[in-house]
């Protein structure tokens, strides 16, 4: 399955492979549905390189994303490209979903086991919250314009740590590893030429497909939620309501007072509701899985 695009040669370079990928058309839903049921039920090898090809723009923008770890670009998006293939080998058209939403998974964790792979010899941790914190801590920094080269104020230090869940040592020290200059984005294209990788790289704008695979995903994750609503009962489904999906939420004693009853069981309901509504959403994302791979994310319900 278009394996000629699953590394960038060394004649072309990234700039030629990015030109070239964008000759590849995308899919509409139903000739994409054809194609997925052409590959999943006759092995048909066509089917598949265009499911594969129409795809690798999709590829190339979530691993420009992951362009500041002092990795090659290059071997990144051809990490991508072996998860795509991967998403494509499991795809099940008849689940509902499109490929894009689907192999966004498949693409982001292929990428991200080989930055964790390559990063291995500087102990970076394994718990989930220090991986979160690898792949986040960019993020959180231009969220809170602590941007600049550095060590951060200890104000910021304190802000990342409790958002990701991590002690302030381990946001300082993840944040000394990454800081260090990284020279492979700014090598020349070819030693004839004046340009660098990093030109290639500016345009931040989504694509369509990204765009596509992002609304999607946002709509399944509704759906989960509305979905999973429905196993509690009415006063169960109001508590939660006020308590952890409003901006502003209600207090215990407004709702002991609306409900006659003690703050404290308004409390214990609450806490009931939220564990009832987490199985169930779990439960959904695994009725709807899609061939083994990670399920849509739970939405997120913030306690308090």
């Amino acid at each position: 399955m278009a394996a000629g695009y699953l590394a960038i040669s060394a004649e072309g370079g990234l700039s030629r492979y990015l030109t070239d990928i964008r000759n590849f058309p995308m899919l509409e839903p139903e000739e994409e549905y054809m194609l997925a049921k052409r590959w999943r039920e006759h092995s048909d090898s066509g089917a598949a390189h265009r499911l594969v090809t129409s795809h690798l723009r999709l590829v190339a923008k979530i691993a420009m994303g992951y362009r500041g770890y002092g990795l090659p670009i290059n071997e990144i998006v051809s990490e991508g490209n072996v998860g795509l293939m991967q998403a494509v080998k499991r795809f099940e058209p008849d689940k509902g979903f499109r490929l894009a939403t689907y192999a966004m998974w498949w693409i982001r964790a292929s990428i991200q086991e080989y930055i964790l792979r390559s990063w291995s010899l500087v102990k970076i941790g394994t718990t989930a919250a220090q991986k979160k914190l690898f792949f986040n801590l960019r993020k959180a920094k231009g969220q809170i314009k602590a941007i600049e080269d550095g060590d951060m104020r200890p104000e910021q230090v304190a802000l990342i740590a409790t958002k990701l869940g991590v002690t302030e040592e381990e946001v300082i020290s993840m944040n000394r590893r990454l800081a260090a200059p990284d020279h492979s984005l700014n090598a020349p294209l070819r030693a004839d030429s004046e340009g660098e990788w990093q030109d290639w790289l500016v345009d931040d704008k989504p694509t369509q497909e990204t765009i596509l695979a992002d609304q999607e995903e946002k709509d399944d994750r509704h759906d989960l939620l509305l979905e999973a609503m429905k196993s509690l009962n009415d006063r169960e489904r109001h508590i939660l309501q006020e308590r952890r999906l409003k901006d502003e939420p209600a207090t215990l004693e407004d709702l002991s007072k609306e409900y006659d009853i003690s703050r404290e069981r308004v409390r214990q309901i609450e806490v009931r509701a939220f564990e009832k509504l987490q199985r169930a959403i779990k439960e959904a994302a695994r009725v709807r899985r899609i061939g083994g791979a990670q399920p849509a994310k739970a939405p997120a319900l913030t306690a308090r």
